[in-house]
């Protein structure tokens, strides 16, 4: 599809997110998702017809479509028809699958003190522990100001997390020793300038990304000499297992991370290691009863 064709669509697309408070990162995938089906169709994606739709989700299945990305494709593209296109017949016709399951890779304790003392400076240590402490999201790590310390009720406030919800997580006083240290060298390197609102100032007065974010997770696990795949959500995961494993009430652990089901809190039941691992399994009862 040409871009002159396109731009009509485009833009009530864009005017229809925008309407209902969309976030850009969800403007760019579902842009991204139509243009894709418009390009296999070869004509303007409002002459699509049901058959097309079928074709086109065979197509990407055939490829090796992963079922997360499909995923995606089918909401942005049934946003596109219900919504943009007031085609509730194809909207119809998309499929969503069951992504499969799989547990998160979690740290033990001992790995994470071995990743906070392999970062290599103070900022990069703030930064792990602050992902640690929290459970907070790499998006919620980086985006973080200054203003959302609350020293004196020993809270650190996230300003609309996914969700668009406001929440409050736990301040720690070692956390706060080492985001005091942090804010300290910051402020002498002329980091922590007026007016600079982030706890990680990033390049151009923007925070610290989550691409830089991973990097810096990386390179610690690197260092510590951690195996294991990381990123800055293994420390998200290591905060909800161990706490959980310290018999932290899971409904305190779902608040904390901002889930708006249990069932998704409730993933962390099957890999908190010590938790099982104090069950008895019933063959023991067994050999205790009376013969």
């Amino acid at each position: 599809m040409t871009d002159k064709a396109i731009s009509p669509l485009r833009r009530r697309l864009i005017e229809d997110m925008t309407i209902r408070r969309l976030s850009p990162k969800t403007h760019y995938q579902y842009i991204r998702h139509v243009k894709k089906f418009a390009d296999f169709l070869g004509r303007s994606a409002d002459k699509a017809t049901a058959e097309d739709v079928h074709r086109y989700q065979l197509w990407l299945a055939s490829i090796g479509t992963s079922v997360g990305t499909a995923n995606v494709s089918a909401t942005a593209l049934r946003f596109f028809f219900k919504i943009t296109l007031k085609r509730h017949d194809l909207a119809e016709e998309l499929i969503s699958t069951r992504e499969p399951r799989r547990l998160p890779v979690v740290l033990s304790p001992e790995e994470v003190g071995r990743l906070l003392a392999a970062a290599t400076n103070t900022k990069h240590r703030a930064i792990l522990s602050l992902a640690y402490a929290t459970g907070l999201r790499a998006s919620e790590v980086g985006s973080r100001k200054l203003t959302d310390i609350d020293r004196d009720r020993m809270l650190i406030r996230v300003e609309q997390g996914k969700g668009k919800k406001d929440r409050y997580v736990i301040l720690s006083p070692i956390l706060l020793a080492i985001l005091h240290e942090w804010w300290r060298v910051a402020r002498k390197k002329g980091w922590m300038s007026p007016g600079q609102p982030w706890l990680f100032p990033g390049y151009r007065g923007q925070h610290t990304s989550a691409r830089q974010l991973h990097r810096i997770v990386r390179l610690a696990a690197g260092r510590a000499g951690i195996t294991k795949r990381v990123g800055v959500h293994t420390l998200r995961h290591c905060f909800a297992t161990h706490l959980l494993e310290q018999k932290t009430d899971i409904r305190i652990i779902q608040v904390l991370l901002g889930h708006k089901k249990l069932d998704t809190t409730a993933l962390y039941t099957r890999v908190a290691i010590s938790t099982i691992g104090q069950v008895t399994s019933p063959l023991d009862f067994l050999r205790k009863m009376p013969g």
